[in-house]
């Protein structure tokens, strides 16, 4: 979850897309998903015509996703776009000290870049000589040397950044304090930190000797003569001087593989392994095709259609919005995604039924976190990879517990909920109206309703794997923008794919580098020691499950989503299943629990998303969700303890095959 005011500035450089000239990173990512959306297309196109396809296509695919992952983080810090945690300079409310605490920030985040460089080249290095092939003869050296040139391109781009900073202040302290004539030539835009005088190359340069500082120190390995407490305290600073959340990750995995003798590639090599996971090309496919959807006036026309469903009075409205918040979610693969889009929409349908502003606010900013557990949410997928369940089981598992707390949050308003619905045969006398209503808006809606059939009905049938689903998925949007619907140009289209890449990009740093930590952990028999340690407090399954779900609510609170995926299951689920708890129970508890993290500071993106859209404080947005997170921890608690909730439709599913 990405937090602060990063969080609220996101659609602010997701639509500079739209007017920024196109890079050489922005047009690599973009046209390395693109080439992703179409060769599995393709060779299943090929294979019943000529008995083979494309050579190697998932492999190609895969490392194809490497490409696009790297370049995408690289374009998303052009525009600000890594995660942070904030800067601590703010609370000195004085612009100066700001930039310089936030260069400095950067610039221990480019020192880890270099490192990371250096653990790369060093991956790289073990495959030079080697006769192994990617495609069509291209070395496998190649494609793996796009790690290190990617973290060092990472580490260039933000020492220019601190460097730009540094200098925008330092010209307009100067120019304030002196008043000195040979300042006169400096024009007002000087003192825009973003807008410099001093040489661009300038800039370059110094950010290529910090990085080469690091790339140094990672060679000498001098990290293993410094105090632990003293390398954690570098970090916790590092990240209150707003350093991306992956460096901080970097300079942790950095510290305990150096502690423990074992080499700094070793973080290369994980994050290249979960980078090329056969499945993983499905997340930026799903993604794409939930931005391409959402592109247009797919959200009126839903909106439209749950109104018709569910009726226009309180109840009604209520329950259309939070099925359709909770659906968009799933569509577009980004709760603060839903909020941005539907939000404005909403609210005035809310206020229209006389429900309360502040109860209509918490609604619709904790309804957007739902869609965490439904098919092809960008979660769901991730923990069917790192807990190695096949994703059309895990799409199944999470239909019934999205019915469930979308119920809990329906009753609760219901509860909440001042004025009753009018009274009357209004709906009766309506009921021929609203039924072909209802089946003008379905009509209005047919493509958004037929991409979940696409999406799910691929995988779930067998027919194709992740990979080929989402790329239909994919496919089946842009052709319904481009040519069915016409809502978008291929301007538009190469903006969605941008986004795309820049979002999974970012993602991609924090997993890679969270997979390190996690391997480092369980080679120190990490989960072997907690499984010890909570069993010698209880053996009762249920108080286990109580724990687990409180702990889950704090570590959605203050962790990133994608982050407590990758470090901690691999953690809890062999504990989970010391207490017999089904790996896919226990997955559906994690991310309901990590939704609900969604709605709760400081790390709760929502709140930050739904502040900016619906122009409230942070303190009244918290005090709106906090009757919402209540309903869904009582929804998880709930599911916890009926296992059947969520194992019912996948074993009713293998029992049909």
């Amino acid at each position: 979850m990405v937090v602060t005011q990063k969080s609220i500035s996101t659609s602010a450089w997701v639509m500079k897309l739209q007017h920024t000239k196109t890079s050489f990173d922005t047009f690599l990512c973009a046209s390395a998903l693109l080439c992703m959306m179409l060769i599995p297309v393709l060779e299943m196109m090929l294979r019943p015509l000529h008995a083979r396809g494309i050579d190697n296509a998932p492999s190609l695919v895969q490392h194809l996703g490497l490409l696009m992952s790297m370049m995408g983080a690289l374009a998303a810090e052009r525009h600000e776009g890594l995660a942070r945690l904030g800067n601590i300079g703010k609370l000195f409310h004085n612009p100066r000290w700001e930039s310089i605490t936030r260069a400095t920030g950067l610039l221990m985040s480019v020192v880890m870049c270099g490192a990371l460089g250096f653990a790369g080249l060093e991956l790289a290095r073990s495959e030079w000589g080697s006769t192994h092939t990617l495609s069509y003869g291209f070395p496998l050296a190649f494609a793996q040397g796009l790690l290190p040139l990617g973290f060092v391109l990472i580490g260039l781009r933000l020492g220019e950044r601190a460097c730009a900073l540094l200098a925008g202040q330092l010209q307009s302290q100067g120019e304030l304090e002196s008043h000195h004539p040979h300042h006169s030539h400096l024009s007002p835009e000087s003192k825009d930190p973003s807008t410099v005088s001093l040489p661009h190359f300038g800039f370059s340069i110094v950010a290529a000797i910090v990085c080469a500082a690091g790339y140094g120190l990672a060679q000498t390995g001098w990290i293993e003569n410094c105090p632990f407490p003293v390398l954690i305290l570098i970090l916790l600073f590092m990240l209150a001087l707003d350093a991306p959340i992956f460096a901080v990750m970097a300079g942790l995995a950095w510290a305990l593989f150096a502690g423990e003798g074992l080499p700094l590639a070793s973080l290369a090599l994980s994050h290249y392994q979960i980078t090329i996971n056969p499945s993983l090309p499905a997340l930026p496919l799903f993604t794409l095709a939930g931005l391409l959807l959402a592109s247009g006036q797919s959200s009126q026309r839903l909106s439209a259609l749950f109104i018709s469903i569910f009726g226009a009075g309180q109840i009604g409205t209520m329950t259309a919005v939070a099925v359709l918040c909770s659906c968009f979610t799933a569509l577009t693969g980004g709760s603060g995604v839903t909020i941005l889009a539907l939000g404005g929409l909403l609210m005035p349908l809310l206020t229209r039924a006389n429900y309360p502003e502040r109860q209509s606010m918490g609604l619709i900013t904790s309804a957007s976190a739902l869609g965490v557990l439904l098919a092809p949410a960008v979660p769901l997928i991730m923990y069917a990879i790192i807990a190695r369940i096949p994703i059309n089981t895990m799409f199944v598992a999470g239909i019934v517990p999205a019915f469930l707390m979308v119920m809990c949050l329906v009753l609760l308003g219901l509860v909440m909920k001042t004025r009753s619905s009018p009274k009357g045969s209004l709906g009766e006398e309506r009921h021929h109206e609203h039924h072909a209503t209802f089946l003008s808006c379905a009509w209005a809606a047919k493509w958004e309703l037929l991409a979940p059939v696409v999406a799910i009905g691929s995988l779930v049938s067998g027919l194709t794997t992740p990979t080929e689903s989402a790329a239909i998925t994919a496919l089946y949007a842009a052709t319904v923008q481009l040519l069915f619907q016409r809502e978008i140009d291929l301007k538009a289209f190469w903006a969605s794919l941008t986004q795309t890449a820049q979002l999974i990009g970012g993602v991609m740093l924090i997993m890679g580098l969270a997979l390190g930590l996690t391997n480092y952990l369980i080679d120190q028999g990490i989960p072997d020691q907690a499984i010890e340690q909570f069993q010698s407090i209880t053996h009762n399954k249920y108080w286990f499950l109580l724990a687990l779900n409180v702990f889950l609510l704090i570590c959605g609170a203050l962790m990133e989503i994608y982050a407590a995926l990758i470090v901690l299951v691999p953690l809890l689920l062999p504990l989970a299943m010391s207490y017999g708890v089904d790996p896919l129970h226990f997955g559906i508890i994690f991310l309901a629990n990590l939704e609900i993290g969604f709605l709760c500071p400081p790390a709760g993106m929502n709140i930050y998303f739904a502040a900016a859209v619906f122009n409230k404080p942070i303190h009244e947005v918290v005090r709106s969700v906090l009757t919402p997170a209540l309903a869904f921890f009582i929804g998880s608690l709930i599911l916890s303890c009926v296992p059947t909730l969520v194992t019912f439709l996948p074993d009713l599913l293998e029992m049909s095959r």
